[in-house]
């Protein structure tokens, strides 16, 4: 039998779409191929040249799909690879919301258009994916149909992110596992364990992955007198990640807006307890002193004060570790959700070529 191909629009290179792409392969024996923009989004020559290879994009997907042949079409990304997703002349089509909004920047010169291109995106596409509860807030603002909205995280896998935790019970050992860019606010994670220093607490904080911000916060780590206890790891194989969250009992994160996070879940499964940032995304999976701590964006002071509350209270924190990860793998395991997508695919080739 002929296995059936997917073309997958979007960054193929990051570890969200590898998860999708790997998990379309082991769990629905789909072949899949890819196309993406080559040019970086990095500064504004290479936007500019980027806009330009968009406008290209559509000739160049369509001799694609003449050599490949594919039975379906999934993108990341409504305001972009979805819409080349829904012109591409492919169907059924899938395409996926990355973030709470992809109307990303809020600010940006280019929103009128971008609401065009989504609002277009998702009445064409056959299935919407929602990789959590927060997405469906912009979806339903803007006017889907939420019959043909898949509420569901890709998940992660369980047998790789265990709960074998073997942090230091006697000392605060934290740890970041977010892209070193100004939206995740390391520096405020950085202040808030300079407080705790000042105030004579022990404590270790590992910052994993790199990112435009690696030197900025080296250097800051000196001027706050915490070098010592702060480790960066730079970038890793997501191999390594699992032993580094094991070793490690507080988990933080404090973006300034958030979709899905995989690393709350993969910290959430390795037994490492939460605090993040008070924000929608985050609020579909933690409750603020039941199962972790949500913290008010850039609040320094409160961060400062929760992680010590989170460190004395030990009952409190083993009940919600404990809890978190029968709550990921009830709800986020990667084998379980991936054959589920898979198999939607699968019923929605069937129902296209009938």
């Amino acid at each position: 039998m002929t296995k059936r191909k997917i073309l997958f629009l979007g960054e193929s290179y990051r570890a969200d779409a590898i998860n999708w792409m790997n998990g379309l392969k082991e769990f629905g024996h789909f072949e899949i191929i890819s196309w993406e923009l080559k040019t970086p989004n990095n500064s504004v020559y290479n936007r500019i040249i980027r806009v330009l290879e968009f406008k290209l994009a559509y000739f160049k997907i369509k001799k694609l799909i003449r050599q490949q042949q594919p039975d379906m079409v999934i993108a990341e990304r409504t305001t972009s690879y979805g819409f080349l997703a829904v012109i591409s002349g492919i169907k059924p089509i899938a395409i996926a919301q990355q973030g709470r909004t992809d109307l990303w920047p809020e600010n940006s010169m280019l929103l009128p258009l971008k609401k065009i291109i989504q609002n277009y995106a998702f009445k064409k596409a056959t299935l919407i994916h929602a990789w959590g509860p927060v997405m469906t807030i912009s979806m339903v603002k803007a006017g889907v149909d939420m019959n043909k909205v898949l509420v569901l995280p890709k998940g992660i896998d369980l047998k790789k992110f265990e709960n074998k935790n073997k942090a230091n019970p006697e000392k605060i050992c934290a740890i970041v596992s977010r892209s070193l860019l100004p939206e995740y606010r390391h520096d405020i994670i950085l202040h808030a364990f300079a407080l705790l220093h000042q105030r004579g607490i022990d404590f270790s904080l590992t910052i994993v992955g790199d990112g435009t911000r690696l030197q900025f916060l080296k250097d800051l780590t000196k001027e706050l007198q915490i070098k010592k206890k702060v480790i960066f790891t730079g970038k890793i194989p997501n191999t390594e990640l699992p032993k580094l969250l094991q070793q490690s009992n507080i988990y933080i994160s404090m973006p300034i807006t958030e979709g899905v996070s995989a690393s709350l879940f993969e910290a959430m499964a390795c037994g490492c307890y939460p605090i993040t940032t008070d924000i929608p995304g985050n609020q579909s999976w933690i409750n603020h002193r039941e199962n972790g701590l949500l913290i008010p964006v850039d609040d320094v002071e409160m961060l400062a004060k929760e992680l010590i509350w989170a460190f004395e209270n030990g009952t409190h924190r083993n009940k919600a570790v404990s809890d978190n990860r029968k709550f990921i793998e009830e709800n986020a395991d990667y084998k379980t959700n991936m054959k589920i997508i898979s198999d939607k695919y699968h019923e929605l080739i069937e129902a296209a070529q009938n």
